[in-house]
Order: C-alpha cells, then structure tokens, then sequence
C-alpha cells in the first residue's frame, strides 16, 4: 500500500468521525483531492485508493494532467475504466476560460459573470454541462478571490440562466480561524447564504453542493454543513 493509499484512508477516516460527531450520514460529503503541483503519478496512486475526483489550482497544469491521466486510462485495465472528474478550483483569468470549459467537468471559482458566460460559450456541445459553484469571499479577507456575500443573489439568478452550465452551489475558503468554533462560524456564514439561495425562488432547481474545508478545517466544514471537502497536504503530503 502507498503512502497515498494510506492517508487517503485516514481522511477518509476523518471524514466519517466529523460527520458521526454532526450526526451526518458520511454519504453526504464527497472528498475532492486537490493534485496541485503533485504529477500525474499522483494522481495515479489516488486513482488506486479509489479516488476519482480531482481538483487543480493552475489551468495549464491542470490541463496537461488531465491529458496524460485520459491517456494513461486508454491502456489500463478495466476497473481503472471509471472516468475521472477534475474541478478547476483556482483563479479563472478571461484568457484560460477556453481551455476550462473543454478539460473540466466543476469550476467551483466562478466570481464574475463575464467568466460564467465565456465558460458557457465556449462549452464544447458534445460534454455535458460544465458545472459550476459560485466562490464567495465570506469573511471579507483582502486577498481572497469571490463575491462580497451581498453580490451573490445577483450573479446566481444570471448563471443559472446560461446554456451549457449547470450551477450546483457555493464554494469558500476564509482565513484560518483561531479555533474550531470560529471556523465553524466561517462557514456557517456561508451555509446561511446557501440555504437563504435556495429558499429565495430565484433558481430553476436547488443548488446541492457546498464546497467547504480543507486539511486543516475539514471537520468544521462538516458541522457546519459541508457536502464537498478539498484536501490536498492530507493527502500527496506537503508542497514545496
């Protein structure tokens, strides 16, 4: 068993005890592994821990990998045959949004509406939709991407209108919090916002994802309501 192998089973495990410990079904949290700077041989151990979503910060690199994985599966046996899901978690600059909308399935860092349309435009029409979350800067942090919470209600009702996309929530990441209470508090902060969405009557069906927590805070993004965590040192271990 790699060393990959291994700490996947022990996020795994703490997935399972945060949402025991919330009363939550484990099944309602799905666990995206964020490959940044790690290479396709990474991915490839995950991909042998059962892991099938992946998520990368840089377009370019993301893209190259998503290459080499799809190759790589052309000549593997068929249990490696499951398809992979990469999410475009990073920031999107109007001069990648092509390659975006061609490679990946999720773009959970949509915060402006001429990237929600170009991502649509450029959606080639044989994949499915690409879907999309909405990335909130819920704490007002100076140099984090995302819309003010009060700016959201506004780019949701235009990006659930848009061919080609299909939006599926929010995503945030805050600053560290002092303790696990604050972080909970963080991202109780954007839950509030996804509930108050869904409740408003803007959107044509629910949004179900809320993409919240990472390493270090995975268990407060679960109490408070989490349905995706993005974990990445837990997992390939540091970076350099």
């Amino acid at each position: 068993m790699t060393t990959i192998v291994r700490n996947l089973e022990l996020v795994r495990d703490r997935i399972a005890t945060a949402c025991f410990n919330a009363g939550r079904d484990p099944a309602g949290v799905r666990l995206l592994a964020v490959s940044k700077t790690f290479g396709a041989d990474a991915v490839i151990q995950a991909m042998h821990g059962g892991q099938r979503a992946f998520g990368e910060n840089y377009i370019a690199e993301g893209v190259e990998k998503i290459l080499a994985l799809r190759a790589w599966q052309g000549g593997q046996a068929a249990q490696l045959q499951t398809p992979l899901e990469w999410h475009c978690i990073g920031p999107v600059q109007s001069n990648k949004t092509r390659l975006v909308a061609e490679h990946f399935d999720w773009v959970q860092s949509v915060d402006r509406l001429k990237i929600a349309q170009r991502l649509s435009e450029q959606r080639p029409v044989h994949l499915p939709p690409l879907q999309i979350c909405l990335q909130v800067n819920v704490d007002g942090g100076a140099n984090k991407s995302g819309l003010q919470p009060h700016e959201v209600q506004a780019l949701v009702a235009e990006v659930a209108g848009l061919p080609r996309l299909r939006l599926r929530g929010l995503m945030a990441i805050p600053e560290p919090a002092a303790d696990f209470a604050d972080a909970c508090a963080l991202h109780a902060r954007t839950k509030a916002i996804f509930e108050q969405l869904n409740q408003s009557g803007v959107l044509p069906e629910p949004m179900d994802t809320l993409s919240l927590g990472m390493t270090a805070d995975l268990e407060a993004a679960i109490h408070a309501g989490s349905t995706m965590v993005r974990v990445g040192s837990a997992i390939f271990g540091g970076r350099a």
